[in-house]
C-alpha cells in the first residue's frame, strides 16, 4: 500500500511540475529531472529496484515509436544533409570528445567504459526541445531538422552503446569481428520494420474494438523491440522504421472513433514514462552516492561536470562551424544558413530519457556503471535546466519566423478536400444534403479566405454550433438531474454531442 501511495504522489507532483513548467514557458522534462533530483536525497524515499534490461523497452520503444509515427518522410529526404549532420557527426564526435576527457579524468577507466559514457550522453532529447518549440513559433525546417535528429540519433548512440559493452565483455574490440554483426543490425532492421509494420496493419484492420486496438498497439510496440533485441537487430532501427511505415498504411483504416481515444492514451502514456523514467532512475542515484567515500563522490561530480561542460560545447562547435562551411559552400545560393538558426539548434541539445535509460541499462557488472550513471543524470539535469531555461529567451531574441509552409499547405489541403466533399453530395434537393452542401460551401469560402490555414473558429456558423451544443448539453444535464433519463439516456446523448462538438473548426 505504502508503494501505491508513493506512486500516486509522484504523479500528482509531475502534474503540478509540469504545470509550473507551462507557466514559466520551461521544457517539463527539466523540472521532471529536478523532482527526480530531490526524491533522490529526500528521506524516507522507498528502495524500488529497477531491472536494468527493462529500462530501454519501458522508456524509449514507445517514446521512438510515438515520435516516428508523427515524422514526415518527404521533410526528412529534403533536410537529409543537416540532420546526417546531427546524428552521425555530432554524436560521433560527442562520443569520442566525452571518451577523451574522461579517460584523461579518470585514467583507470578502460576505453569501453568512457566511450559507453560518451554514447549515453551524445544524444539529445526530443520532448525538452519540442515543450519548448511549441510555445515559441520558429521557422518550420529548424523544427523538423531538432525533430528528426531526435529521432534518428538514438540509433546511432545506442549502436555505439552495444558495440562498447561488446567490447567490455570480450576484453578487445575489433573491427572485422563487429563489421558483420553491425550491418546485420543496421540493414536487418531497416528491413523487419517495414515488414513487420505492414504485416501488423493487416492483422488488426478488422479490429473495431477500441481498448483491444490500443492495447495491441503497445503489445506490438513492446514485443517488437524484444523480438529486435533478441535475435541482434537494433530496437531503435526497428521501432523507427515500424512506426514510419504504420504511419502511411494505418490512417486509411482506422476509424475516428479508434484514433480520437489512441492518441490521447499514447500521448498520457508517453508523459507518464518520462515521469517514472526521471523519479525510477533518480532513485538509483541515492544508494550509489550513498556508498560513496567523500573523495569518490567529489571524483563523481567532477566528472559529471566536465562531461556537461563537453557536450554543449562540442555540440555548438559542430553545428556553427557546420553552419560556417554550409555558408562558404554555398555562398551566392538559396538556403544559405543562418546564425541565429544554427545557435538555436545548438543550444537545443537537452539530454533526457534515452540517456537515462541506456545508462541504466548497461549491466551490473559493466565497468564504472556507477559513474557512468551519475554523470549521465547530471548531464541531464545540467543540460534541462542549463539550456532548457534560457531557450525560450534565446529564441524570442532571435525573432525567427519563416513564410508558415505548413499553414499553407493546410489550406491547400483543406480546401481541395471540401470541394471532394462537395462533390460527392447528392444533386437532389433533399433538405439533409441542402443542409450539409450549405455548410461546406461556406466553410470552403472561409478557407479560400484564408490561404494560410489559419481559418477562424470564430465564425457565426460555429459560434452558433457552439452555443446549440451548450444549451443541449444543460437540458441533458437537467434530464439526468430531475430523474427523467437515467445515465445509460445520459451517456448516449452525451456522446452524440461529443461528435457535434468535434466537428466545429478550431
Amino acid at each position: 500500500m505504502e508503494l501505491f501511495e508513493w506512486v500516486v504522489a509522484i504523479l500528482l507532483g509531475a502534474l503540478l511540475l509540469t504545470g509550473l513548467a507551462r507557466r514559466v514557458g520551461a521544457p517539463y522534462p527539466a523540472f521532471l529531472a529536478l523532482g527526480g533530483a530531490a526524491l533522490a536525497f529526500l528521506p524516507g524515499t522507498p528502495e524500488l529496484a529497477l531491472d536494468p534490461e527493462l529500462a530501454l523497452a519501458l522508456f524509449v520503444a514507445p517514446v521512438l515509436l510515438d515520435t516516428a509515427y508523427d515524422t514526415s518522410l518527404r521533410d526528412l529526404k529534403a533536410n537529409w544533409r543537416p540532420v546526417a549532420g546531427l546524428v552521425v557527426g555530432a554524436v560521433g564526435m560527442t562520443t569520442a570528445a566525452v571518451a577523451w576527457v574522461a579517460h584523461a579524468l579518470v585514467p583507470g577507466l578502460p576505453w569501453a567504459a568512457v566511450v559507453a559514457l560518451g554514447a549515453v550522453v551524445a544524444p539529445p532529447d526530443a520532448a525538452a526541445a519540442s515543450a519548448v518549440l511549441r510555445q515559441v513559433r520558429i521557422p518550420h525546417r529548424l523544427q523538423l531538422i531538432l525533430e528528426s535528429e531526435s529521432l534518428l540519433n538514438d540509433a546511432t548512440a545506442l549502436l555505439v552503446l552495444r558495440l562498447s559493452i561488446g567490447a567490455a565483455v570480450a576484453g578487445a574490440f575489433s573491427p572485422a569481428e563487429v563489421a558483420p554483426t553491425f550491418l546485420f543490425a543496421v540493414v536487418g532492421s531497416l528491413i523487419a520494420g517495414p515488414v513487420l509494420g505492414r504485416l501488423y496493419v493487416r492483422l488488426t484492420e478488422q479490429v473495431q474494438d477500441v481498448p483491444t486496438a490500443i492495447v495491441l498497439q503497445f503489445v506490438a510496440t513492446f514485443g517488437l523491440w524484444m523480438l529486435a533485441e533478441r535475435v541482434g537487430l537494433s530496437g531503435v532501427l526497428t521501432i523507427v522504421s515500424y512506426a514510419l511505415t504504420i504511419s502511411r498504411h494505418a490512417p486509411d483504416r482506422t476509424p475516428a472513433q479508434q484514433r480520437l481515444p489512441a492518441y490521447a492514451v499514447w500521448e498520457t502514456a508517453v508523459f507518464v514514462l518520462n515521469v517514472l523514467a526521471f523519479v525510477l532512475i533518480g532513485l538509483q542515484i541515492r544508494p550509489i552516492l550513498a556508498r560513496l567515500e567523500p573523495g569518490e563522490r567529489t571524483e563523481y561530480l567532477l566528472v559529471a561536470g566536465a562531461v556537461l561542460v563537453t557536450v554543449v560545447l562540442v555540440r555548438l562547435a559542430w553545428v556553427l562551424g557546420y553552419g560556417l562551411a554550409a555558408t562558404a559552400f554555398r555562398r551566392g545560393r538559396a538556403e544559405t544558413p543562418h546564425f541565429g538558426s544554427g545557435l538555436v539548434v545548438a543550444w537545443s541539445g537537452m539530454r533526457g530519457v534515452v540517456s537515462l535509460a541506456a545508462a541504466f541499462a548497461l549491466p551490473a557488472e559493466f565497468p564504472g556503471r556507477d559513474l557512468i550513471l551519475v554523470t549521465a543524470f547530471g548531464v541531464v539535469l545540467g543540460t534541462l535546466i542549463i539550456l532548457g531555461l534560457t531557450l525560450r529567451p534565446l529564441l524570442v531574441k532571435l525573432d525567427l519566423d519563416d513564410d508558415d509552409p505548413v499553414g499553407q499547405e493546410v489550406g491547400r489541403a483543406r480546401g481541395e478536400a471540401l470541394r471532394a466533399a462537395l462533390g460527392s453530395l447528392p444533386e437532389t434537393d433533399t433538405p439533409a444534403a441542402d443542409a450539409l452542401r450549405h455548410e461546406y460551401e461556406a466553410l470552403l469560402e472561409q478557407t479560400e479566405e484564408a490561404p494560410d490555414g489559419e481559418v477562424t473558429a470564430s465564425s457565426e456558423h460555429d459560434e452558433l454550433r457552439r452555443k446549440a451544443v451548450k444549451a443541449a448539453r444543460e437540458v441533458l444535464s437537467g434530464l439526468r438531474s430531475s430523474g427523467e433519463i437515467g445515465d445509460d439516456a445520459f451517456h448516449a446523448i452525451e456522446d452524440e454531442l461529443d461528435r457535434v462538438e468535434l466537428s466545429v473548426v478550431r
